[in-house]
Parts: structure tokens; sequence; C-alpha cells
């Protein structure tokens, strides 16, 4: 069962050598060779997490098999493999999702280079997923970071090329900061592995050494990755970079590769800095409030909005923070609340973008929520979906946003007081907010328009794919809503192999 210790490495590398291959192919074939890619690491990635839970137990490859400091180490358990799987299937879902509208927005010539950003994008996410070394994973936070930004301003409006460049900048800030981070960090330790910074580490806060350089590394690094996934008030790119992008990207980006940032920050908690010595440096605390103010100025952004889009894009900073306002409670189930709001955001973020791009095309391709009134009887699976996202994003039981609430509420009342009430009163007002602006926005789609109809309705036959991945996309979230508690121990045992 060795061999199957490589598959990691595997799915890494068949992403990256098929954005090569993919260069060479015309687009119809850099098409079908993006989708089977997919496929095959996710089928690669369930058997290495049927594997891992065989054996109960985590594992380090030595890649090439040199030793620290010459060689790279991949780690993987339960929670990494799994992850991968889900990246893997919400990525899939919205490639096939988008690809008609893909041909409408993107340039012939350039649709083969589409596929390529993908296959970079998906190798980077696997790489952030599983890597053990530290240096590895910022060469790939690049990497993720140029192919997102290939994918934002590929349609070549003047909106999207503007909201990639705001897009770069703000990422740059953020890698900056991660570098710097990083290279304190080395200075201090000497080690780039994650294991065995983490023993450096406890060997300097043991003994009382460099305490103010080590709370500048976790400050850094803390910070550079929060500007990158959107964390408010660094969230000023997120918006147009998300409204503007095709949909597949609007898909993509919104539930991937913010996340992937994320879960490094979760791997740097755990697996660098340590999970004790990260609570004490107090940047959780700063953590924790702006993911309150995210949950908060997030969704009054969202309420002002009058294109549809752009509502969804701002919901996101608000769902953002609430993923950090679990790693800002400091606790171990806490942040297994957000690690499922990872998995709870990713399904339906995906949905609603997909689901609103139907909804948009069946109004005459407006974005305008005045001009979407009644597309959910013009478009049904659309508006079916749409409204399975929203029930989603507001909490109603049943779906994945629910049981995210209700895990973040359950971490509320296991932690001190002074954080306690903020979080719980800062859940409730959240809510009612997430409720006005997805609930007006799906009373709208399914209110009748008098009169003559003004768009023609389009059959449910007729739907092709799109309508499958939407279905599969609802399974999804109900899946997610209703087997919650394995899906929770699933997490807080990878949580506990990380430690």
């Amino acid at each position: 069962m060795d061999f199957l210790k490589n598959l990691p490495f595997f799915s890494i590398m068949i992403s990256m050598f098929s954005a090569i291959i993919t260069s060479i192919l015309p687009k119809k074939a850099a098409k079908w060779l993006n989708t089977v890619v997919i496929v095959v690491i996710g089928i690669l990635s369930a058997i290495l997490l049927v594997y891992l839970f065989g054996t109960g137990e985590s594992y380090t490859f030595m890649m090439g098999h040199f030793p620290a400091p010459w060689g790279n180490e991949i780690r993987a358990g339960v929670l990494e493999a799994g992850m991968a799987l889900f990246f893997c299937i919400i990525m899939l879902l919205s490639v096939i999702g988008g690809s008609k509208k893909l041909e409408a927005d993107v340039a012939e010539e350039k649709q083969g280079l589409y596929f390529i950003l993908m296959d970079l994008l998906l190798s980077s996410l696997l790489a952030l997923i599983y890597t053990n070394d530290l240096f590895t994973a910022y060469v790939f936070v690049e990497i993720n970071t140029i192919a997102a930004c290939g994918l934002i301003m590929i349609r070549q409006t003047g909106h999207a090329i503007e909201a990639a460049v705001r897009y770069m900048i703000m990422s740059l800030l953020g890698s900056g900061l991660l570098l710097l981070g990083l290279c304190v960090l080395y200075d201090l330790t000497g080690h780039l592995l994650m294991s065995n910074i983490k023993e450096q580490v406890a060997v300097l806060v043991a003994n009382n050494q460099y305490q103010i350089p080590l709370l500048c590394c976790i400050v850094m690094m803390s910070i550079g990755l929060s500007i990158k996934s959107a964390l408010f008030p660094f969230h000023a790119w997120l918006p147009n970079a998300y409204g503007y992008s095709t949909v597949s990207s609007s898909a993509v980006l919104s539930s991937l590769v913010s996340k992937g940032y994320i879960f490094l920050l979760i791997k740097i908690i755990y697996r660098v800095i340590g999970f004790d010595v990260f609570k004490n440096s107090r940047i959780i605390d700063i953590l924790f409030v702006f993911g309150l103010m995210g949950m908060i100025f997030g969704s009054l952004s969202a309420i002002r909005q009058k294109d549809v889009k752009r509502m969804v894009a701002f919901s996101s900073v608000a769902q953002i923070g609430y993923i950090y306002m679990g790693i800002g409670m400091g606790t171990n189930f806490a942040i297994a609340a957000s690690v499922f709001h990872i998995l709870s955001h990713a399904a339906t973020k995906s949905l609603l973008f997909i689901a609103s791009e139907g909804l948009c095309d069946a109004s005459g391709e407006s974005r305008r929520m005045e001009d979407l009134t009644g597309a959910a009887y013009r478009n049904k699976i659309a508006g079916a979906a749409f409204l399975v996202g929203s029930l989603s994003m507001v909490g109603v039981p049943l779906f994945p946003g629910f049981i995210s609430k209700l895990l973040f509420a359950q971490s509320a009342l296991q932690i001190e007081f002074t954080k306690m009430l903020p979080a719980l009163i800062v859940l409730g007002i959240s809510t009612i907010l997430n409720a006005v602006y997805f609930m007006k926005a799906s009373i709208r789609i399914y209110t009748p328009v008098e009169g003559e109809k003004r768009f023609p309705v389009v059959p449910v036959k007729k739907q092709g794919i799109y309508g499958v991945v939407l279905v599969v996309f609802i399974l999804l979230n109900l899946y997610l809503g209703t087997f919650s508690q394995p899906i929770t121990d699933w997490i807080l045992q990878g949580l506990g192999m990380f430690a």
C-alpha cells in the first residue's frame, strides 16, 4: 500500500503537466483534457481518503528521497485528502456549469488558455493542501495568484481588466507580507519544513527568545493571507473580481481560491506556529474582530446592490467573515466550524453564481434586480437552485448554512464571555441581514410578471448539462445539510492529525 502514498504527488504533477499539454491542444480537446484531469484527480483523492481512514494516521512523503533542507515533503491526512476531493468536485461542476457561457464570454483564440489557467489553479490548490514545506506553499500561492488573475481578465472587458489589476495589487501586497513573515521565520528557526519549524518555535517560546520577531512573523503571515482571502477590510478587490468574471471563474474564485489561502492559514496555525502559541499571540483577537465586522459590513454592502452578481459577490465578504470569526474564537471546535463553513460556502456560492447566470440569461442577459422579476418562471431549474442557495445562506434547516451557524453558535458558548456575547449577537444580526437581501432576491424572481411576458421561457428539457449541474449542486447542498455529523467528525479527526 506504500504506492498509495504517491497519490498526492501524482495529483499535483498530473495537473501541472496537463497545463503544458493543453497549450498545444485545440480548445475542444483542451476542455476535455481539463475535465478528465479533474475527474482523475478526484478519483485519486477519494482512493487516498479511503486509505487514510483505514490506517487512521497521516504520513509524510519525501519527494526525490532527499531529506531537508535539500528535499521537499508532502503531508497527507484525512482532512487534506477530503479537501482535495471536495475541491475537485466543486471545480468540475463549476467548469461544466459555465461551459456554454465561456464560448460567448471568451474570445475563441483564448479559450485554450482558459483551461491552462484552470489546470494551474488546480495544481496550486492541491499543493497548498498537501505541502509540508512553507516555501513551496509560497511558490504555489504565487502560481495561484497569477492563474486567478488570468481567469478574471480573460474576458477582456473594461470591468474585468480593472478588477484584475485591483486583484493583482492587493494580492501582491498579501504575498509580500507572507514572504516577509516566512523569511524572518526561516531566519529564526533555520527550517522550511512545517514540522521542523514548529519544533523550533516551541523551543524559542519555552526559552522566551525572539518573542517580538516571532510575533511579527505571525502578524505578517496572518494579515498577508487575510488580504488574499478578502477578509474585511481588505476586501475591496473582491466584488468586481467575482462580479465581472465569467460564470465559471466567479464560481471557482469565490468557492476555492480564497478557501485555499484560508486552509493554508489553518495549516500554519496548527503545523507551523503551534495552536497554543498562535492563540497566545493575540493576533487571533484581531482576526476575530475583523471577522465580525466582515459579517456585518459585507451584508450591508450586499443589501445596497442592484446587480444580482455583485450582490452574490458581496455576500462572500460576510461569509469569509464567518470563517475568520471561527478562527478568532481560538478553540479546536470553532476552527472545525470554520472548516465546515469552507465546504458549505463553496458548495452554496458556486451554486448561486451559476444559477444567477441562468436567471440573467432568461431576463435578456440583464443583471439588474428589477429585470429579474419572474425569472424563476422563465428558467425553473435556475430559480429553484437560486432559492436553495439563498435558503442555505440564510441558515434554514436541512441546508449547510444552518449547520455552519449552529456550529458557530455552539463554539461561542464554549469560550469566554468577552467573545461569546459579540459572536452570538453578530451571528444573529448577520443572519437577519442575510435574509433581507437573499429573500428579497428570491421573492423577486418568483414574482409573476404582469401583462405580456417580455422574455421567452427556457424549457427544462433544453437545459442540458447546465440543468444537470444545478441539480447535482442542489443534492450536494442537501447532503452537507443532512449528513453533517459524519462530516464534522471527519474534520475534527483531521484537525487532530494536524496537531
